[in-house]
């Protein structure tokens, strides 16, 4: 994409099984392990919704290991 041009993209706002947040394009098939939440917007929309649910960077297997000790 050329850098000057505009992203009219539409983004998926997709979670895998640790609880780890990325985006992805809607005209690609989600990637297996990944799974969409339900937001979908252009890249920045989807980029502040998961600056505002991921509060919590660590792997899921770690704050479960973590609660565990």
């Amino acid at each position: 994409m050329n850098p000057d041009q505009e992203d009219t993209t539409i983004y998926h706002v997709v979670i895998n099984e640790e609880e780890q947040y990325s985006i992805w394009p809607d005209y690609r098939e989600i990637p297996a392990g990944w799974r969409a939440v339900g937001k979908t917007g252009p890249k920045q929309d989807c980029l502040d919704y998961i600056k505002q649910v991921w509060t919590d960077m660590r792997p899921l297997s770690l704050r479960r290991y973590m609660e565990q000790r």
